[in-house]
Parts: structure tokens; sequence; C-alpha cells
């Protein structure tokens, strides 16, 4: 942990002449943008296996009018149809899986207040009026929506409003072309994935509820990592 502390200190006394007094939020900003350029592959991979799924869909509709009548033959062919052509119906979840431990790294960060035995200096960061350490309950009670911590929170909440419509919107879009190379099924006879499917299109709202309640360092991370996720979902699924 006190090397992760380090790393972050660094990054921020690089960018100070910069950012100022903000500097440790920018040095957040960054390092989430070195993780996702790493998880970036991870990415390319998981828009291809979606592409592979989609030009599935005609086969799993015919398997579906074959064995339509029962459920647990229907499973099983999908699946090893799936394994027949080297095609996860999950692989599009691991570069989530790949970011959490950076995820956890900064929320831990942010919530303790020594690391490696001394006081944690990284606390008295701040973005603009709002503390890293602090969050959105800690806001309200410094001055209310309207104070100088709550309306940095006001801001982020907008951009995370408007990123998850983005979202929505793709989300929505690439389940409808989904749907339609399948004649209207989708993937909804794969095993665990109906639930999940229906879901998804509101998960990026899910961000509003996490901003809220973890250290504003973290939420940084959050902001910053959905940004880039629907800008690059945007690219590689056009």
């Amino acid at each position: 942990m006190s090397v992760f502390a380090s790393l972050v200190e660094r990054l921020a006394d690089l960018l100070h002449p910069l950012f100022g007094a903000s500097a440790a939020a920018a040095a957040i900003v960054l390092f989430t943008a070195l993780v996702r350029l790493l998880v970036h592959p991870l990415s390319r991979a998981a828009a291809r296996g979606q592409k592979a799924r989609a030009a599935l869909q005609p086969k799993i509709a015919e398997l579906r009018r074959r064995h339509g009548g029962n459920p647990e033959k229907l499973q099983r062919a999908v699946l090893d149809l799936h394994a027949r052509e080297k095609v996860s119906p999950l692989s599009g979840c691991l570069p989530s899986l790949f970011q959490l431990p950076a995820f956890f790294l900064l929320y831990h960060l942010f919530s303790s207040g020594t690391i490696g035995g001394r006081d944690n200096e990284l606390l008295g960061h701040e973005l603009f009026a709002a503390p890293l350490g602090g969050r959105w309950a800690d806001a309200l009670g410094a001055g209310g929506p309207f104070g100088g911590p709550g309306l940095v929170y006001a801001g982020l909440f907008a951009l995370v409003a408007v990123v998850a419509a983005f979202g929505y919107r793709l989300t929505k879009r690439s389940m409808a072309a989904n749907a339609a190379a399948a004649g209207g099924g989708g993937e909804q006879q794969v095993p665990g994935m109906a639930a999940m499917t229906r879901a998804l299109p509101f998960m990026s709202f899910l961000t509003l509820v996490t901003v809220a309640v973890v250290p504003l360092a973290a939420a940084l991370y959050v902001v910053t990592s959905t940004t880039w996720s629907v800008v690059e979902r945007a690219v590689l699924y056009r």
C-alpha cells in the first residue's frame, strides 16, 4: 500500500505545476487512464468476442427452433456451439474484473488514516474544495448541496448522468442488433444470461450510487473509467 501511495504522490508532484492544489486528483485521473491503457487489449478482445457472438445468433435461433420444447437440451446445445466456435459468452467481463484491484487500492488508500505507520498525507489533498478522502455525505454536512464540496459532487453526478445515458443508448442499440440477428431472441437462451441482459442497459446508472458512497478519490477513478469505457465501446463496437 505504501508503494502505491508513493506512486500517487509522485504523480501529483509531477502534475502540481499544471493543477496546483488539485494535482492529486489529476494524478488519480492519469493513473486511471494508465490502467485503462493496460486493459485495452482485453477490451479489444471482448469486442471481437461480442462480434463473434453476434455472428452466432442465427445458429442459436436455429437451435431454439429445434429444441425450444426442451430448455435443458437447448442450453447444452448453445454451450456446445460456443465451445466449438471458441467463443465465451462471458468474455466481456474480463476488462472489468482486471480493473477491480486498482479500484480497491484507491478505496483503501483514501479510507486509511495511516499508511506504513505514518499519517496518510494524501487525505489532505482536494479536488477544488472537496477532500479526496471525503464522501458525498461529508460534503453535504460541510455546506449542503450548494457549498463548495457539494458543487464538486454535483458536477460529478452531472457528468456520470450524461455518460450513463450515452452508455444506455449504446447498450440498447447493441442488444437490438443482436436480437434482430437472432430473429428476436438474442442471447436469452444462454444459461444465466437472461437476467443479466435485462439489467445490462441500466448498469451505467449504478455509477451514481458508487460516486455517492465511496471516497472522492475512488469516485474519480470510477467516473474516469466509466467515461473511458463508454468512449471505447463507441469506437470498438461501431
